[in-house]
Formats: C-alpha cells, structure tokens, sequence
C-alpha cells in the first residue's frame, strides 16, 4: 500500500480506470459471443448480430479500453468469419 499521498491517488485512479475497461471488455466480450452464436442462425439474424458486436467495439474503442487498431482486427477478423459463413451456406 502505498503511503504518499500523490501514489495514493494514482492507485484509486488506476483501480477505477481497470474497473471500467474491465466492464467495457466485459460487455465486447458478451456481444462477440453473441455474434458467433448467431452465426448458426438467419441471415438477418446474423448481421444484426454483427452490427450489434461492431457498435461495441467502436465504444470500447472510443473509452480506451482497446487499441484502435485491436478494434480494427476485431472487426476485420468478425467481417471475414461472416463471410466465409455466408459463402459455406450458399
């Protein structure tokens, strides 16, 4: 534990800061899970899914609690395994 009152502080501000890109993840993560299981559903279903994982990883992009370019890969990665997923059911 730190004793200076100024490390004190940086402490309850990195505490506060991993709680909320902890939640930020957390909520990326649920709609990725979300995407892959509609993958096996509709088309419709599946692209609302992908719209959905993409609005995320834009505001996990947007709070820091990702990499731009992680965002982009992500979205990329999400995209190709769409693809390849339409392109096996036709």
């Amino acid at each position: 534990m730190p004793n200076i009152k100024s490390a004190i502080k940086r402490d309850a501000i990195s505490k506060a800061r991993r709680l909320r890109n902890q939640s930020n993840k957390s909520r990326l993560n649920t709609a990725r899970k979300a995407f892959l299981a509609a993958l096996e559903g509709d088309e419709a279903g599946r692209q609302a899914a992908l719209n959905t994982f993409y609005s995320e990883i834009d505001k996990a992009a947007k709070k820091g609690a990702i990499a731009k370019n992680g965002a982009s890969r992500r979205k990329s990665r999400a995209a190709a395994l769409l693809a390849a997923k339409s392109a096996a059911k036709a």
